[in-house]
């Protein structure tokens, strides 16, 4: 990994760990362009525009009734995985259903001494779509990504949660995805991926009811389609490659950071997954780089781990502590490990991160299957003003408003002033017709 120091090469250190993106303009122009073509064949041909291109996209040609995974196809899955990955999906499950029933919001409504009630109400929305990617041509299932996305959805009480997720090359699903799901209670499957695949969640088709919410990563086109449906659905985020940035003193062990660099360099794509080491420390900064170098060439994702590194990861060695920490607040990563001694004094100068990983043990792939936290997180520095897929994403909040004849003839004036200031004269009168009406009964 290059190492960069912030004594001299500050603008470097700052343009490697500037995470905003930068859009080529005949590139995107591109994209958008095929995306909203995508889009709009979905919305006018529905199952046979979806069959179509499934068929260009996935290379596999499905029949109609093959669009959705049957129960069979489920019992199946169910039988051909091992008993030890039900065990620790099931465990995983537990740990994500505990930490979301805490997102839980309650309904409240405040007396007040004059009669008016105010209050909110919250309320799930009515179905979730989610998008699960099916990794490289369906061989490396993110069962993970399933358990973030589905879970949550079942905490806020949505009634229907359907999944899309593309065919594998002989028109199946994964048996991994079917059983994560099923131990979920999905039964809603399509076999589905890409543009169209969030074309048919936002529109609908004949054989798929649309929905309001879509949620889950996925490439290019599938975050392009979600930015040009929203509207028509709600959405969680656009995401962006996966990142990481480590703060760490010199006492810190160079093997556990090496490998939690390349934990997120290997997701690629192949040149975009970001990983970056912040340390005042001269020495632990030489000794993660050849941690690196050791462990990189153990993995078997080794190429794409290789190449992010290449294009998006550093080693910054900082003036002091204090640097590393405004840097980090500036990158506004997605992950974000704290090793540093007496971690939780400075966790409060953290203000921009996507989840915050404390102490040597919080390795960040605990995060991404196992803590209970959800590892779908804001990226490409919107940590700034975005937060983690949770429960609420999938509940709305509804206000409550209930005035009596005391309460209008106490507001009511002011109401009409500021309406009458806004040239808004019919506003105005909603309120002066139950005034004087008022007025009347109390002759």
């Amino acid at each position: 990994m290059r190492i960069i120091r912030t004594e001299n090469q500050r603008e470097e250190a700052l343009r490697f760990l500037n995470r905003r993106p930068t859009e080529n303009g005949g590139e995107q122009s591109k994209l958008t362009t095929g995306v909203a073509a995508i889009l709009s064949d979905v919305k006018e041909r529905g199952d046979q525009a979806l069959l179509e291109l499934t068929a260009k996209f996935d290379r596999v040609q499905l029949q109609l009734e093959q669009l959705k995974v049957t129960g069979p196809e489920f019992e199946t899955a169910c039988r051909s995985v091992p008993d030890d990955f039900i065990t620790a999906i099931r465990q995983a499950k537990i740990n994500l259903l505990a930490f979301h029933q805490k997102q839980l919001p309650k309904d409240w409504l405040d007396l007040k001494d004059d009669g008016i009630v105010l209050g909110q109400r919250y309320i799930p929305v009515d179905a979730a779509g989610l998008y699960v990617p099916g990794g490289v041509a369906g061989s490396t299932p993110l069962v993970s990504s399933l358990l973030m996305n589905v879970l949550p959805a079942v905490v806020a009480g949505v009634k229907r949660v359907i999944i899309c997720t593309p065919p594998n090359g002989s028109g199946g699903v994964n048996p991994y995805i079917l059983a994560a799901a099923h131990e979920c209670g999905i039964t809603e499957i399509y076999k589905v991926g890409g543009a169209q695949a969030i074309a048919a969640m936002a529109f609908g088709t004949e054989t798929i009811a649309p929905v309001d919410i879509i949620t889950g990563p996925g490439n290019q086109y599938v975050t392009e389609a979600k930015r040009q449906v929203f509207g028509y659905v709600g959405l969680d985020m656009l995401a962006g490659p996966s990142e990481i940035l480590i703060i760490a003193d010199e006492n810190n062990n160079p093997a556990y950071l090496a490998a939690d660099l390349l934990s997120q360099a290997e997701h690629g794509p192949i040149d975009e997954a970001g990983a970056f080491l912040l340390t005042p420390s001269a020495k632990l900064a030489q000794a993660v780089a050849a941690e690196v170098k050791q462990q990189l060439a153990q993995l078997t994702r080794n190429e794409i781990a290789a190449a992010s590194l290449a294009k998006c990861g550093a080693i910054i060695i900082t003036r002091d502590l204090e640097e590393a920490f405004e840097l980090a607040n500036f990158t506004a990563a997605e992950h974000l490990e704290l090793m540093v001694a007496d971690p939780w004094n400075h966790l409060s100068r953290i203000k921009h991160a996507g989840a915050v990983f404390i102490g040597p043990y919080s390795a960040e792939p605990i995060g991404d299957y196992i803590a209970g936290t959800n590892h779908v997180l804001p990226t490409n520095a919107t940590s700034r003003f975005a937060s983690g897929l949770s429960v609420d994403h999938f509940i709305k909040r509804t206000s409550i408003i209930a005035y009596n004849e005391p309460g209008i003839v106490k507001y009511g004036p002011v109401a009409i002033k500021i309406a009458e200031v806004e040239g808004l004269d019919a506003h105005a009168n909603a309120i002066r017709v139950r005034m004087g009406k008022l007025k009347t009964n109390t002759r």
